[in-house]
């Protein structure tokens, strides 16, 4: 088959469009054709720490299609159904939460290629109303977002959401999710372009990132809850527009891991800090129902051969982005 083959360098100059052996499916498993794929920036991160020592690595975490080869001991799953992937390994249910989450596409190959061989149940039914690109799309950005929004934040009607830095795949999935649910949304980005976008998708404020956000955001309207992805750079802007008893989700560190805070800017207004990552298996069924029932599609920013996909990393990696990138196999 064909794949995308992550080896000998880091970062991107380290990817390759080659031929390697299809998969089979053993006991428990079962072996997809993948449709369409999509690009996340935890693949780019991947790549960024691997090592010319390191074995050879099929990135990609984002999938659909259909089944072709079920094994042993599999039920409830027959060949030729569609299907779409569930990211995570090895987390069902959302009270155990580990310690690291498993995550196809690193350290297990991913699904950058032709056919992939999962667990049966990181296989589930795809949305009938998603094409094939938008199902290969949705996983890993639409659970990230999922459970950042209402496991971990609680999110209501009528609250007011901020999403800065709006562009990339779980920021717009939050989006939509939060527009659906009844929320107020506000969002941040540098490019007047991506605010553009993200006001025509239905956002209610769109913000400079770089300026004063008390001048432009209505005081009598703070911010009941912050999705942070940035870190450290955005950080010392959050005080000034969050209510007290607000909550900061938190599930990435683009700008950086060390965070310098006044610990009293915290506990006085008795902020909540709030980690998150990926999902559980029994969120990624919440999702899905979620995404079925409010028929919320994916923003596709651009379409990509499997064979150009080091030209599709390379604009994710620029930030040009606005929603996910879609890699075709066909």
């Amino acid at each position: 088959m064909n794949a995308i083959i992550h080896s000998g360098h880091r970062g991107l100059e380290g990817l390759q469009y080659s031929t390697c052996p299809t998969p089979e499916a053993g006991p428990g498993q079962v072996v997809v054709e993948l449709s369409a794929a999509g690009l996340n920036h935890r693949d780019l991160f991947i790549m960024s720490d691997r090592t010319p020592q390191d074995t050879p690595l099929i990135p990609g975490s984002d999938g659909a299609g259909i089944v072709v080869e079920v094994g042993e001991d599999v039920q409830h799953i027959s060949i030729g159904q569609e299907v779409i992937i569930h990211p995570t390994l090895g987390w069902e249910h959302t009270a155990e939460v580990p310690v690291v989450p498993g995550i196809v596409g690193g350290p297990s190959h991913g699904t950058l290629a032709q056919n992939i061989t999962l667990p049966a149940s990181n296989v589930l039914p795809k949305p009938e109303h998603l094409s094939w690109l938008e199902a290969g799309v949705l996983s890993l950005s639409a659970l990230t977002a999922y459970r950042a929004l209402f496991t971990r934040g609680g999110l209501k009607a009528g609250e007011h959401l901020l999403i800065p830095g709006i562009g990339g795949g779980v920021a717009t999935y939050a989006l939509l999710m939060a527009l659906a649910a009844g929320a107020k949304v506000t969002v941040t980005s540098r490019s007047e372009v991506k605010r553009a976008e993200a006001l025509r998708l239905g956002a209610h404020q769109a913000l400079d990132s770089h300026a004063d956000w008390n001048d432009t955001m209505n005081s009598d309207e703070p911010v009941d809850i912050i999705l942070d992805s940035i870190g450290q750079v955005m950080f010392p802007k959050y005080e000034s527009v969050i209510r007290p008893g607000g909550r900061i989700v938190m599930f990435g560190a683009s700008s950086g891991d060390d965070l310098h805070l006044p610990i009293r800017s915290i506990f006085f207004p008795q902020i909540s800090l709030i980690g998150t990552s990926m999902g559980s298996r029994e969120e990624f069924v919440q999702m899905l129902d979620w995404v079925d029932k409010h028929k919320i599609r994916p923003v596709i920013d651009s379409i990509y051969p499997l064979q150009n996909t080091a030209q599709a990393f390379e604009r994710m990696e620029k930030g040009e982005q606005f929603g996910n990138i879609a890699i075709t196999m066909r």
